[in-house]
């Protein structure tokens, strides 16, 4: 399996449903909240000067700005369920160990989604430059990194299935939907 559409962002079912649930909630709740503190600021007068009518302005401005990149995203979403494909070379979802040619050092990513990867947990986007070395490549492939100042050369030692959402550690709530 490989990225299939290059204009699409590739993600995991449960990566799109969180997406939907912060956008409804702050189509349904958020915004209709701070509309309704923006009325009840404008009704205390001179707008000029009225700090609770311009933080609840700006919040509103947030959320639109908000609603319009979530939008594109769900629009552009590509739902892949790594779990029903073969990982015997990488691609979206694999977790893949490899090895520092130079060094020895091993190294574990797994490829998701932009809006799923978390880096510092190993959850690394597919359009990362270390990602898409590894995209197609088996076990015991080597593959090369340009980076500024050297090339980074890898070998592929395992490639598996781990759901991503079990190794997430920094999955959004409601509470992180909100503007404050």
């Amino acid at each position: 399996m490989t990225i299939k559409d290059a204009n699409k962002e590739s993600m995991t079912l449960e990566g799109y449903d969180l997406l939907v649930e912060e956008f409804k909630f702050l189509i349904e709740v958020e915004k209709p909240k701070t509309a309704e503190e923006k009325l009840i600021a404008a009704a205390h007068g001179d707008r000029s000067e009225n700090a609770d009518y311009h933080a609840a302005k700006e919040k509103l401005r947030f959320i639109d700005k908000r609603l319009y990149y979530l939008n594109a995203m769900i629009q552009n979403s590509q739902i892949i369920d790594p779990a029903l494909h073969s990982h015997d070379r990488v691609s979206f979802g694999s977790t893949v160990k490899i090895s520092n040619i130079d060094t020895d050092e091993e190294e574990v990513y797994t490829l998701c989604g932009v809006l799923e990867s978390e880096p510092e947990n190993g959850l690394i986007s597919v359009h990362s430059p270390i990602a898409k070395g590894m995209i197609g490549k088996g076990v015991d492939d080597e593959f090369k990194i340009q980076l500024p100042l050297i090339v980074k050369e890898y070998e592929i030692l395992e490639i598996k299935y781990i759901n991503i959402f079990s190794l997430k550690q920094n999955i959004r709530t409601q509470k992180d939907f909100c503007f404050h």
